[in-house]
C-alpha cells in the first residue's frame, strides 16, 4: 500500500518530468502500479483507513508522484460526493475541450505540495477524454465540473506540470474570464 512517506513532494525532478507512454499488453509491474494508485485514493477517503495509515485524502493520485514517470494515474470520488468517477488511467489524454473554463472556488491543493497555494487554476469546464483501462481497452468518457478537473490536474503530473503553474502570480484571485466557480473543499 502506498503511504505519504512514498509520495514525492514539490522540488523533486520527477514532478517536472513528461511522463512516457505505458505499453500494452501492462507489464505486471504497470498494472500493480495502476492498482496500488486506484487503492490510495480509495484508502484515502476512508476516515478510519487514512487515520490509521496517515493518509491525506485526495480524489487523484498519478505515478510520477510517487517517482515513477510513467503516464498512468488513478482517480476516485466516493459515493457520498455526488460525483461519479472511478477510474485507473493509462496514456490518457484530452481529445476535445469547451472554451468556458471552470475552476475550484476554494482553489486546489495537491499530495505532492505540503502549503496552501491560493488562487483561482482555469481549467477546461468541459473535455472529452480517452485513456486506456486495467483489461488495455480503449475508455471514452466525457466529463464535467470536479471530474473534469480532477482529470485535468492530474493529467497535469504526467506531463510535468503543477497546478500552481497556472495561477496568475501577479493577481492569483483574478477574475477568470468566461469561466465557472464550481464550490467544493479543494480537491487533491
Amino acid at each position: 500500500m502506498i503511504r505519504m512517506k512514498e509520495i514525492i513532494r514539490e522540488g523533486h525532478p520527477t514532478l517536472r518530468k513528461r511522463s512516457e507512454d505505458v505499453k500494452f499488453p501492462l507489464s505486471e509491474e504497470d498494472r500493480k502500479l495502476g492498482e496500488d494508485l486506484f487503492e490510495y485514493v480509495v484508502n484515502s477517503q476512508d476516515d478510519e483507513l487514512s487515520e490509521k495509515y496517515d493518509l491525506r485524502p485526495g480524489v487523484g493520485i498519478a505515478a510520477p508522484q510517487i517517482n515513477q514517470a510513467k503516464r498512468i494515474f488513478a482517480l476516485h470520488f466516493d459515493d457520498s460526493s455526488g460525483e461519479n468517477l472511478s477510474m485507473i488511467a493509462f496514456n490518457p489524454k484530452i481529445v476535445s475541450h469547451s472554451v468556458e473554463k471552470a475552476y475550484l472556488a476554494a482553489g486546489e491543493g495537491c499530495l505532492s505540495v505540503d502549503r496552501a497555494i491560493p488562487g483561482y487554476v482555469p481549467r477546461y469546464a468541459r473535455v472529452t477524454v480517452k485513456a486506456f483501462n486495467l483489461d488495455g481497452e480503449e475508455v471514452k468518457l466525457r466529463l464535467k465540473g470536479l471530474p473534469a478537473i480532477a482529470f485535468q490536474h492530474e493529467l497535469d503530473h504526467l506531463n510535468g506540470i503543477m497546478f500552481f503553474d497556472h495561477i496568475n502570480p501577479k493577481n492569483p484571485f483574478a477574475e477568470i474570464e468566461n469561466a465557472i466557480a464550481i464550490e467544493r473543499d479543494s480537491a487533491e
